[in-house]
């Protein structure tokens, strides 16, 4: 099972020539609306990935969040109850469901500001003890409030689940999680910012990586864009290469990462071939407008993956 504590958003998208500066206008002739946040996007690329291969199954993926009672509210779960997703442990509470306003510039490049809204009221005490065990996938990312992520986590690992941290937007850690997480994802980032806070010298995303493997005795993922990623645990450690596609919109490319990510694991796939995978179903997220809408199945992943070299030692 993969619980996916975190974010729900109605984003409003539009494209544009370029992304406005500061006291800039730009005008463009519409906008799509759909639903994101960085806990629904992931929930909805594993419940996509887990259909369509019946080699790589999952048999149940929930969503804990919360959303408001506005017209947003339904909107923001609308995909995920189409993908399958449990939603019965999500919340509605007074305040409104989360917005995020998204440029997307002509090279597929953007820029986004998220009104937090109802994101910021989730709370551990959702997460039934019955998620929570050691056959669960718990993933988190940092769109709500640390301290409920947290006291996840802490419930987790008391309950003997897999838990695998997303640290999206960079925010620091502190030692008591990175302690208790087996995985952590980050971008170039966040896997300065990570380390830094818990005094670790600066350098490559790549060494702070190793550096957090090591001394923490988690699995650490660098995900680096177009250059693919790269996985570091203890024992080893292995880089992944980017499949070649032309994006159209890469907003939801490092959600569909973490989410086909978590999937493949949950489904019992070694890390090397999940992070090969999470690559594949990345990519194929940046040939659509959009984030949830853009998620591919197992099935279409399986038939692009044989375009990636295996994973290759470093």
């Amino acid at each position: 099972m993969i619980v996916v504590f975190g974010s729900l958003n109605v984003d409003i998208i539009t494209k544009v020539d370029h992304l406005p500066v500061p006291g800039e206008t730009v005008l463009c002739p519409s906008y799509v609306m759909v639903p994101g946040g960085k806990g629904s996007n992931q929930a909805c690329a594993a419940a996509r990935a887990a259909k369509g291969d019946p080699a790589l199954p999952s048999d149940r993926i929930a969503m804990v969040g919360a959303t408001g009672y506005d017209d947003f509210g339904p909107q923001a779960t609308a995909l995920l109850a189409e993908a399958g997703v449990d939603l019965s442990a999500m919340a509605r509470v007074p305040h409104p469901t989360a917005c995020a306003l998204i440029w997307v510039d002509a090279r597929g490049e953007n820029s986004i500001v998220v009104a937090s809204g109802a994101n910021l009221h989730i709370s551990a005490d959702q997460v039934p003890a019955s998620f929570l065990g050691p056959k669960t996938t718990l993933l988190l990312q940092m769109e709500v409030p640390a301290e409920q992520n947290w006291a996840v986590i802490e419930r987790a690992r008391a309950a003997g689940s897999r838990i695998v941290l997303n640290v999206a937007p960079a925010a620091p850690v502190p030692e008591t999680a990175l302690k208790a997480v087996d995985v952590l994802v980050v971008n170039e980032i966040e896997a300065s910012m990570v380390a830094k806070e818990v005094g670790i010298a600066a350098g490559t995303a790549r060494d702070c990586a190793r550096a957090l493997a090591d001394r923490f005795g988690l699995t650490v993922i660098v995900t680096l864009g177009g250059a693919g990623a790269a996985a570091f645990t203890r024992d080893g450690a292995w880089a992944v290469e980017a499949l070649k596609v032309t994006p159209v919109d890469t907003t939801g490319a490092g959600d569909a990462f973490v989410g086909v990510l978590a999937q493949g694991l949950d489904a019992g796939l070694d890390l090397p071939e999940a992070v090969r995978r999470a690559s594949v179903g990345a990519a194929l997220a940046c040939l659509t407008l959009g984030c949830q809408s853009s998620y591919v199945t197992g099935d279409q992943i399986r038939a692009r993956l044989d375009e990636l070299p295996p994973p290759r030692p470093i």
